[in-house]
């Protein structure tokens, strides 16, 4: 009888105690996910501007952190590659032109007004196809073989023309890791040197150094990649128009002995 009351007074004990229990751990995650819900709301009201403005200032810290003389030679050596290679994309765009349309024009012309109205049409007509169209018409007089090598020989000077300055861009491709290199060998020597007069060998002394050299390759690296890219799409374009002319040539040939015939 005793253990029939104690054990009836305990399950009224653990019945009275749970609620407030189980209203205490209700309360204690109700907090917690309130928090985590604040944190959430703060993180997703940051706006997009200020992380562009972190990666902005990141990049003009680590920058000016590279120092002032070997970074200010690699920038400009990105300056100056990128203005060639924009002039030479916009040159080889006005030099691109429609040669089979051209071509059938010439043709047309030929057969109506002769030799001077094709003429006429390659004046009216830019790129480096319609002048060695004109070249080729204005020797046709003297003879196909004639006009064959005015054709040759305009297609080299136009071959120099498409491809002027392009040198220049492969030689700041390769000068702006050489840079970079260098200012990585002197942020190395300057670190050794204060390691040679501090006596000691401390991270802080050479930590400087060391991602001054650093920076200066990454960039350097950053630049050649960079103008690497433009230079390959001028060489595929340049490429490109080359065959256009060759073909043409051929085709002028072409229509040129056909027409004496």
């Amino acid at each position: 009888m005793k253990r029939f009351f104690s054990l009836t007074f305990l399950a009224l004990f653990f019945m009275a105690t749970m609620p407030n229990a189980f209203a205490q751990e209700s309360d204690s995650l109700a907090a917690q996910e309130a928090e985590v819900a604040t944190e959430a709301v703060q993180e997703q009201s940051q706006p997009a501007e200020v992380q562009k403005a972190g990666f902005t200032q990141e990049l003009k810290k680590r920058f000016i952190e590279g120092g002032p003389g070997f970074m200010g030679i690699v920038l400009l050596c990105l300056i100056l590659g990128l203005a060639i290679a924009i002039e030479r994309i916009i040159f080889l765009n006005l030099a691109t032109t429609n040669t089979a349309k051209l071509t059938a024009s010439i043709e047309g012309a030929l057969a109506a007004g002769g030799v001077n109205a094709a003429k006429e049409v390659c004046r009216n007509t830019k790129g480096p196809v319609a002048s060695i169209f004109y070249q080729g018409l204005d020797r046709s007089g003297e003879g196909v073989e004639s006009a064959e090598k005015a054709v040759v020989a305009y297609g080299g000077v136009q071959m120099g023309q498409l491809e002027k300055n392009v040198s220049w861009i492969s030689l700041f491709i390769a000068l702006a890791p050489m840079l970079g290199f260098m200012g990585t060998v002197i942020g190395m020597i300057q670190a050794f040197d204060k390691i040679e007069a501090a006596g000691d060998m401390q991270p802080s002394l050479v930590a400087g150094g060391i991602k001054v050299a650093l920076l200066t390759t990454v960039f350097g690296l950053i630049v050649a990649i960079i103008l690497q890219i433009f230079y390959n799409y001028i060489i595929a374009k340049i490429d490109s128009i080359v065959n256009d002319m060759e073909d043409a040539s051929i085709t002028l040939i072409d229509l040129l002995v056909a027409n004496q015939k």
